[in-house]
């Protein structure tokens, strides 16, 4: 009797123990297929609804490190018309932030690159994303996946396009240090990533 009870004693907090454990994003509004954040950023917020049913790895991933406040301070350091506006890894500074790890690249699940899209950058290698994000400016047909892999879109504009096209036409130059191309002249900052509360 005795080994009974603390047998379920010790599963009752085993249980609890792995409950605690859990932080990859998907405890974050766990039954909302389709979160809302908001971006504020030094030109405006944008609004964007993530589409958790389509692409669960990636919002889950995204969510984690909004909700860690890991965008903070962050910059957009790739910016071209008419294609996109990309940031989340880099501070003013240009340091490499620290990431979770990559993740598995979800461009099969039918979202497209369609502009005022959000979807991840991430290197040649298909499994590479990690906290790097863009938004399209364009209908970017060339980043939907075919014969190759794509850019896994997870996320749609709702609110602050215009701010979006204003970030579109800043100056931008090649950076002196780094040699990068189509970084803005003038930093453009996030200044946080906000997850909203639940809509009923």
């Amino acid at each position: 009797m005795l080994r009974s009870i603390l047998l379920s004693i010790l599963l009752i907090v085993s249980s609890v123990c792995f409950a605690v454990v859990k932080d990859d994003g998907s405890q974050i509004q766990g039954d909302n297929y389709y979160p809302r954040v908001k971006f504020e950023t030094s030109m405006g917020d944008i609004i964007v609804e993530l589409n958790r049913s389509k692409a669960p790895i990636t919002v889950n991933n995204f969510l984690r490190y909004a909700l860690k406040r890991s965008y903070e301070g962050t910059i957009f350091h790739r910016v071209i018309a008419d294609f996109v506006v990309q940031g989340g890894g880099y501070d003013e500074q240009f340091a490499d932030l620290s990431a979770y790890g990559n993740i598995i690249n979800e461009s099969g699940n039918g979202l497209k690159n369609q502009k005022y899209s959000l979807a991840m950058a991430r290197q040649n290698d298909p499994h590479s994303a990690n906290r790097q994000f863009f938004f399209n400016l364009d209908d970017n047909v060339s980043l939907d996946p075919g014969r190759d892999w794509g850019y896994t879109v997870f996320g749609t504009v709702m609110e602050g396009y215009e701010v979006l096209d204003k970030i579109s036409q800043v100056a931008t130059d090649v950076d002196p240090t780094y040699g990068w191309p189509d970084v803005p002249v003038e930093p453009v900052i996030l200044k946080r990533v906000t997850i909203l509360p639940m809509q009923f």
